[in-house]
Order: structure tokens, then C-alpha cells, then sequence
């Protein structure tokens, strides 16, 4: 079970967009890192091709941030917090804020 999921809110807690808070819209396993709306945006100079029909120019990215740079955010204590799994009574796995142990997936 991945503790961060397509649809979570984080919070980046280093690099250059250290403090910003996106939503994932995917999260890349196979190499451990998450893409972030609007976050880790980069400028890209990309040539054209006719072949395509693509025109070149400067060209603004999302890039993926890797998984330990962010934190799920808590909005209980309007941090990053860490994440735990835990399994209920009736067998269900379900993640939880370390914090203060409130159930995310109920």
C-alpha cells in the first residue's frame, strides 16, 4: 500500500518550492517520485519538428519531485505530517497521520 496517492494534498518540505502545497496528479512507483499540479514548474528549450508539427521555443514543464521531498498535508494541524498503515478490525488496511492518528482512507 502507498502511503501517497493520485488525489492527495502535500506539502513540499524541500528544494526550491519548499513551503507550497499541490495536489499529486500521478505518482511514478518504478522510480519513486510524484508529479505535483503547478509545483517543480521548469523552463524546457525545445527545438521544432515539422514532422509533427510541434514549433520550438521555450516551453514551462511540470517536472516529478521524488517522494521524499514532500509530506502529506494535515489539515488538523496545517502541516506535513507523516503517514502510517494500520489495519482495523475488519481486516481493511487504511493509512493515518502519525501526528494524531486520524484515519485518512475511512
Amino acid at each position: 500500500m502507498n502511503k501517497i496517492r493520485k488525489g492527495d494534498e502535500i506539502i513540499v518540505i524541500t528544494g526550491k518550492d519548499k513551503g507550497k502545497r499541490g495536489t499529486v496528479s500521478r505518482v511514478m512507483m518504478e522510480e519513486g517520485s510524484v508529479l505535483v499540479d503547478n509545483i517543480n514548474v521548469v523552463k524546457k528549450h525545445q527545438k521544432p519538428n515539422p514532422a509533427v508539427g510541434a514549433t520550438g521555443g521555450i516551453v514551462e514543464m511540470e517536472k516529478p519531485l521524488d517522494i521524499s521531498n514532500v509530506a502529506l498535508y494535515n489539515p488538523a494541524t496545517s502541516k506535513g505530517d507523516r503517514v502510517g498503515i494500520k489495519t482495523l478490525e475488519d481486516g481493511r488496511k487504511v493509512r493515518y497521520f502519525k501526528s494524531n492518528g486520524e484515519v485518512l482512507d475511512a
